[in-house]
């Protein structure tokens, strides 16, 4: 700050004594004129004169000797409007890029500037306040309306929560009880409690202010480059000024070319483009660890890919519960394990609670509950005893016919199984998986969009899994079975043929992201040893945020180009006309202000949006979108009951009361849904992606599906209660086919329509 006000007042005086100097000039007083423009000079020249001490003192070369030699001989020859003018220059121009400095860092800056200092820990006596350092692990811990979460913690009670600051979303999220919360938001309700599950220095906040540091730090190899270029001019501008002054025999000529050979564009115009180019990244979630990684984020021509957590949401989600014939229904089947699975830490007892708490059912309360580690958990729920984990545990020998089909249904899938039994019975299954982001589809087509030649995924899962999401997002190549070592081999054969950028998000991906050109890691929920070990890190929980900040790091060093090549260019040409005598010392300097001026503001231009593949929508049609995709998840259990009820129809008898009740329910909930969405979300679409062709698609999905219902309730309408094998084949043909129809209409809509929604929930639909 006091450099910024000795800056400010520096240039209002030698601003305000020129334009002494020049109305005191224009009313014909010259010899009047001479003494304010002498004194900016001299201002101008003892400025000039401290920054060159201090570059002489740290030992680094510095290009402000032109502007003294220029200062210097103006005075030396009578031209002291001209020194004026160039006092001038420097100093607004110095002015010029601080300011510009700060405003392309501000939203770097508001990160660090908010972190909580303070924590209000909840004891026997009360809540009391103490420093945010002295949290602890396991403290209970109560944070008030409007003040922002010290430390990572887990939920005691309900919370509404303002996520913008780590995730860029602008609406508040509703948080439930035993849910995580990352320190750094905002408690946008009523007072919230919970237990905090890391100290203030292992929190998530704390995190991002290390990368917000880091990012602060770096230099760009162009800005370096264009440093050096200009020390590099010194020389050459000192022999065109002697030269021109001998050839003359006037060292006014000198003067002249000295007065335009300031290499302010070099010197201010490449750093203010490549700052402006890490703001604006960072608005859109991107962390972006200085101007070195953005020049090499906007060089890379291979994208290589973790799948976990990348690709993928991360965490299971559950897909579909199957129940035994004749057993609990699927609804008391998840209820049971939730309430089982509130007490545990296991990673899929929270898809199951959650699950079970987006479906509306009531929480259950389990009583003399026992893990039983690597097996699962049991418990008595309302009455019954309930045991939930491996099949082997749940089931003697190798269990009843479906409880194996689903075992084989899970492995063609990839799925994960948990089994239930009730009072030692095997009563149901649940079905999880980790599916694929419904934007990484659209992320992949504007990476190659962007100039990404190449598509490399990374897994350490089986080969099948990984060629099955290598399929789905198209990848040039995939690479399954990997460890670290393999993976870091990996990355460093691709780096060798062309730049590369590395993705991943898990502490086993820390040695390739360390070794790519680029790593990019995902840490929207907590910094971790891959965000510590990449380049770039993706604070928002959205992986297309990667496309924007590509597209945002070429863009900024292609103007921080443009602007440089354009100022020198003026400024060589501006040499040449004063050496030339063409170009007098008052209209270089004049001149030479001139092309600063539009230098900078070229560079400036960086922090204008510029091109994403973001599609835009309006607030009314997100909203719109929004309700609709909470509908589309709702009935993605009907789907896959499609399929349950199909599988049920494998041995006699085959009764088709489940069929017909499943056609019901898809007359009276799916199809409905389907209608609206063909009526208000394929218009928003349309209008989004520029046209109906866009969703043409997609209507034409809609009218397949109530076909194949209406297909399926008119075979239905002559058949017996129990029917005959060969009528069964008919049915279970129009079941599977439209499920079949169902998963790729879901998974196009998610990709195609509910990946463009701002603010889009964020978890995705699994089917």
């Amino acid at each position: 700050m006091r450099w910024w006000r000795r800056g400010q007042v520096l240039a209002v005086a030698t601003v305000l004594l020129l334009a002494a100097g020049t109305a005191a000039w224009a009313l014909g007083a010259a010899p009047v004129a001479a003494v304010p423009w002498v004194a900016a000079t001299l201002l101008g020249l003892l400025a000039s004169t401290a920054t060159l001490v201090a570059a002489v003192r740290e030992r680094r070369p510095s290009v402000d000797v032109i502007a003294w030699l220029a200062l210097a001989g103006a005075l030396a020859v009578g031209e002291a409007f001209a020194g004026a003018v160039v006092a001038v220059m420097l100093a607004t121009g110095a002015l010029l890029e601080e300011r510009a400095d700060a405003r392309a860092r501000r939203e770097l800056s508001a990160l660090v500037g908010r972190a909580p200092r303070t924590a209000r820990r909840v004891a026997a006596t009360g809540p009391s306040p103490v420093p945010v350092a002295e949290a602890t692990v396991g403290d209970r811990l109560l944070v008030g309306s409007g003040e922002i979460v010290p430390v990572d913690g887990r939920l005691l009670t309900v919370a509404e929560l303002d996520e913008a600051a780590l995730t860029g979303e602008s609406r508040p999220v509703s948080r439930g009880v035993g849910e995580d919360v990352r320190s750094g938001v905002v408690n946008a309700g009523a007072p919230l409690e919970l237990t905090a599950t890391a100290t203030a220095a292992g929190s998530t906040y704390a995190g991002v202010v290390r990368l917000v540091e880091q990012a602060r730090a770096g230099t760009a190899p162009f800005v370096r480059a264009a440093d050096r270029f200009a020390v590099a001019f010194v020389p050459v501008t000192l022999v065109l000024a002697a030269v021109a002054g001998l050839a003359a025999g006037d060292p006014g000529r000198a003067v002249a070319v000295l007065v335009v050979a300031t290499p302010c564009p070099l010197l201010l115009a490449a750093p203010i483009a490549i700052v402006s180019g890490l703001s604006r990244a960072a608005r859109r979630g991107v962390v972006i660890k200085g101007g070195a990684a953005l020049e090499r984020l906007a060089a890379g021509r291979v994208l290589m890919f973790d799948k976990t957590g990348t690709l993928t949401v991360g965490r299971p989600v559950l897909t579909d519960v199957v129940t035994a014939p004749g057993g609990p229904s699927a609804g008391e089947v998840l209820g049971w394990a939730a309430a089982l699975d509130a007490s545990s830490a296991h990673v899929l007892a929270a898809a199951i609670v959650t699950a079970a708490r987006e479906r509306g059912l009531p929480p259950g309360r389990a009583r003399d509950v026992r893990e039983v580690h690597g097996y699962g958990i049991e418990g008595v729920v309302d009455g019954h005893r309930v045991r939930l984990g491996k099949a082997s545990w749940v089931a003697a020998g190798a269990g009843p016919a479906w409880l194996r089909q689903t075992r084989r249904r899970a492995a063609l899938d990839g799925s994960i199984t948990v089994f239930l039994a009730v009072d030692d019975e095997p009563a149901g299954a649940l079905l999880l998986h980790d599916p694929v982001r419904p934007q990484a589809p659209r992320m992949i087509r504007a990476l190659r969009a962007a100039g990404i030649r190449r598509m490399v995924l990374l897994t350490g899962d089986r080969a099948d899994a990984a060629e099955a999401v290598g399929h789905v997002v198209s990848a040039d190549a995939v690479h399954a079975d990997c460890d670290p070592a393999h993976k870091l081999a990996l990355v460093r054969a691709e780096q060798q043929r062309e730049p590369t950028i590395m993705v991943g998000d898990g502490i086993n991906d820390a040695p390739a992201l360390a070794a790519a050109g680029v790593g990019v890691a995902l840490a929207a929920r907590g910094a971790t040893a891959s965000a510590e070990a990449a380049d770039v890190v993706l604070t928002v929980d959205r992986i297309d945020a990667l496309a924007d900040a590509i597209l945002i790091a070429r863009r900024s060093r292609s103007i921080a180009l443009v602007a440089v090549l354009t100022g020198m260019g003026a400024s060589v040409l501006a040499m040449l006309a004063a050496a030339a005598g063409w170009l007098p010392i008052p209209a270089g300097a004049l001149l030479q202000e001139a092309i600063d001026v539009a230098a900078i503001g070229i560079a400036l231009t960086a922090l204008l949006p510029g091109r994403t593949h973001t599609v835009p929508m309006n607030a009314t049609d997100a909203a719109v979108a929004r309700r609709l995709y909470a509908q589309h998840r709702d009935v993605r259990s009907l789907v896959e009951q499609v399929r349950t009820v199909a599988d049920g129809l494998s041995d006699p008898p085959y009764r088709l009361s489940g069929v017909r009740g499943l056609v019901r329910r898809l007359q009276e909930d799916l199809l409905p849904h389907e209608r609206a969405e063909e009526a208000e979300l394929l218009p928003i679409m349309a209008r989004a992606l520029g046209g109906a062709e866009a969703v043409a698609a997609l209507s034409r999905t809609h009218a397949e599906i109530e076909h194949q219902v209406s297909r399926l309730a008119r075979t239905l309408r002559d058949l017996p209660e129990t029917a005959e094998p060969e009528d069964v084949v008919d049915v279970r043909r129009l079941l599977y086919g439209l499920y079949a129809i169902l998963c790729l209409h879901n998974a196009q809509e998610e990709e195609d329509a509910f990946s463009l929604v701002p603010d889009e929930p964020r978890e995705p639909a699994a089917v």
